[in-house]
């Protein structure tokens, strides 16, 4: 706990000593957030490193007090800019889907937050939203993994509000009829 409230004091003076190590402790959890909105591994790469421009800009006005939850809330913050940071991204290229499968070396960043169960979790689902239409998938990482409002999803896209709900709505119809076709059936009634 001492060592982050460091770290964020280092980063706050701009001392690049405390940079790097923040860069390095978060890169991974950075990496994953920006991953499920930007297809290629080297753009995302590019997205990320854009973010930790931001982050390390913006240290000023990261506010927190040393506690428990000093963690917490850097990692929210990092996300925040992470996210809009992607979108951004997305935006200035029109929102165009790129092509391409996901490189196996995506899987090969550290993200020290999750147990082995949970990366394969994650890695499944990021395969699954992949393949959703640019639109859907945007909605769905922004409303269900990210936490934003129909209404902040509308803002930040320049779409509607009924955009927002029906771009959701086909994406969670289209992963569960993925996850259901996926799922082989059992007979419990043969024995």
């Amino acid at each position: 706990m001492e060592q982050l409230t460091t770290i964020i004091q280092g980063c706050i003076n701009k001392q690049p000593r405390c940079q790097k190590l923040l860069y390095e402790q978060y890169y991974g959890y950075a990496f994953k957030i920006v991953f499920r909105y930007i297809y290629r591994y080297e753009n995302a790469k590019d997205v990320v490193n854009d973010g930790f421009v931001k982050v390390f800009t913006r240290f000023d006005k990261f506010s927190c007090e040393e506690s428990e939850d000093q963690e917490k809330m850097l990692m929210g913050w990092i996300r925040k800019i992470m996210v809009n940071t992607a979108i951004d991204e997305l935006r200035r290229k029109n929102m165009i889907p790129e092509i391409g499968g996901i490189p196996e070396e995506v899987w090969d960043v550290p993200d020290v937050g999750q147990s082995a169960e949970q990366q394969l979790y994650y890695k499944e689902l990021i395969v699954l939203v992949k393949e959703l239409p640019p639109s859907y998938q945007v909605a769905f990482n922004m409303y269900v993994i990210d936490g934003f409002s129909h209404q902040e999803i509308a803002d930040k896209l320049n779409i509607s509000i009924g955009t927002s709900k029906s771009n959701l709505a086909k994406a969670r119809a289209y992963l569960q009829k993925k996850l259901n076709t996926d799922i082989p059936e059992i007979d419990v009634c043969s024995s």
